[in-house]
């Protein structure tokens, strides 16, 4: 069903309309969440990808390989317009946000480290056939199907009363496929803007955006000296690398906690302490490894595999982790001087809110209509 993303990009981009939008989330959130039962799911749609990347006997379903790619290549020529009106997940929070309350600045660039961290791992225990964690601790699925268990219940509700004051707080601090969504977005060929023609500084979108998402301008002050420039810039190249270093070093030791979850590894630490598996109840595991007569040197051989698999992959996530946390940092040191109110393209979710605020966009429309 791909109508729904050209349909509300032109929502977005050409007509301007926050009506439109809000009644594109409405039909998403009946079709694709409570009749479709939020699946197929682009967020969800990463393990997929990533699993069908390192296990060639998997074969991703092209349903779920469409629902991966079509986001992206519309976030990339008109921004997130997915987010604004497409993703139930997005549509039930953006539908509850009554009472919007802006966020420390601070606190934004903390809480925004947790969807690359979600991300990584996401693909980690994927890429090692370990687990689909996103499913597993999805907190709406269970909701649009009506068999959340009684936890996911509750992060649900929690994230839905939390969203009338904190707008979208699963788009903003968990969703890994927002990490994605940003990325591109920030190159895309058309992007929503508050105003359609010269910004004239009257200030109203200041506070329109309830997801902290409008560059304010910057034009106090004299540009930084060149040597204080250039001071943070080596600062920064000093900085990246230490914290994408120290990141895959925390990542790497960490590799046999990451496992845990592995059913080889499980299967594996039972067999190794046959005096605690004897006073426990038989999994799954233990059932399967009786019936398949294979010798207990394979599973151990198994089990190690499984770790060095999570030992390199903990480099390679700690690392990531490290780098992002350190772009941030350098984008907090660096200032950009900007002239106009405009549109964070990575964070906005082209929800067209910020649209109404503005005279210029409400004359113009007036002149038209007359």
């Amino acid at each position: 069903m791909p109508w729904p993303w050209p349909l509300v990009s032109w929502l977005v981009i050409k007509k301007r309309s926050r009506t439109g939008v809000f009644w594109a989330s409405v039909f998403s959130l009946a079709y694709f969440g409570f009749y479709r039962q939020g699946c197929v799911c682009s967020i969800g749609a990463i393990q997929n990808v990533t699993l069908a990347l390192f296990e060639q006997s998997y074969v991703i379903p092209l349903a779920v390989l469409a629902f991966f790619i079509l986001p992206l290549v519309f976030t990339l020529f008109f921004g997130r317009t997915f987010c604004a009106g497409v993703c139930p997940f997005g549509a039930m929070q953006d539908l509850v946000a009554f009472r919007p309350q802006k966020t420390d600045p601070r606190l934004n660039a903390i809480l925004g480290v947790i969807p690359y961290i979600y991300l990584g791992l996401a693909v980690l225990y994927a890429a090692t056939g370990t687990d689909f964690i996103i499913c597993r601790y999805d907190p709406f699925v269970g909701i649009f199907r009506f068999n959340a268990t009684f936890g996911m219940f509750v992060f649900a509700g929690t994230l839905l009363i939390s969203g009338i004051f904190i707008a979208r707080p699963y788009c903003r601090y968990l969703c890994p496929y927002g990490v994605l969504l940003n990325w591109v977005s920030r190159v895309s060929w058309r992007h929503i803007t508050i105003t359609p023609t010269e910004c004239i500084q009257c200030r109203l979108c200041e506070e329109s955006c309830p997801y902290d998402a409008i560059d304010m301008p910057v034009t106090d002050g004299n540009p930084e000296e060149r040597l204080v420039t250039t001071r943070k810039l080596i600062l920064i190249c000093l900085l990246v690398p230490f914290f994408a270093i120290l990141g895959g070093w925390t990542g790497s030791r960490l590799h046999e906690t990451l496992a845990g979850d592995s059913p080889k590894v499980r299967l594996a630490k039972t067999l190794a302490d046959p005096v605690k598996s004897r006073h426990q109840p038989e999994t799954f595991e233990i059932t399967a490894y009786k019936s398949s007569g294979k010798p207990l040197a394979q599973v151990y051989d198994d089990a190690r595999s499984v770790l060095r698999q999570f030992y390199f992959g903990g480099w390679i996530l700690g690392c990531f982790i490290g780098l992002v946390f350190g772009i941030i940092l350098a984008g907090r040191l660096l200032t950009r001087y900007r002239t106009d109110y405009t549109p964070n393209r990575g964070a906005c979710y082209s929800c067209a809110r910020c649209v109404d605020y503005c005279p210029v966009e409400k004359n113009g429309l007036v002149k038209m209509e007359s």
